[in-house]
């Protein structure tokens, strides 16, 4: 776990963790070794931000706690539920049609090839540029 990297079946990777708005603005930025499950940071990163009435998420985020946590933030889960889950959740599948936004962020994020290959070694210069970039976004 040495400079954020973890062992992952694919080999060594970072994650990063990221909320944006409607306009695909970056607001949460988080970065994870890649053997970090989603659900364990998916808290840590909602709480820098004010309840909202839904929250688009994709599978990686689809665990019991994390729903019952939003529901008592009052914010509606739209959340796909697992194929192997034994309860299959439904959720709205027009809202979730909007997780798109977050996809064109991290594909914004990703132009930089400084980014998508992480050249950084270290945590801390990877998450500067990741901050430089999605500084960018926002003015853009």
């Amino acid at each position: 776990m040495a400079h954020g990297i973890g062992v992952t079946k694919g080999g060594r990777n970072t994650k990063l963790h990221a909320v944006c708005d409607e306009k695909g603005r970056p607001l949460i930025l988080m970065l994870t070794p890649g053997n970090v499950h989603d659900c364990k940071v998916a808290e840590a990163c909602l709480t820098a931000l004010p309840p909202t009435s839904h929250l688009v998420a994709d599978k990686g985020y689809d665990s019991q706690k994390l729903r019952e946590w939003l529901e008592d933030r009052g914010t509606a889960p739209v959340i796909p539920p697992r194929s192997n889950r034994k309860v299959q959740y439904a959720y709205d599948k027009t809202i979730y049609r909007e997780r798109n936004v977050i996809e064109r962020m991290f594909c914004r994020l990703k132009d930089w090839r400084r980014i998508a290959t992480r050249f950084e070694r270290n945590i801390i210069n990877f998450m500067a540029a990741i901050v430089l970039a999605a500084a960018v976004i926002w003015w853009l």
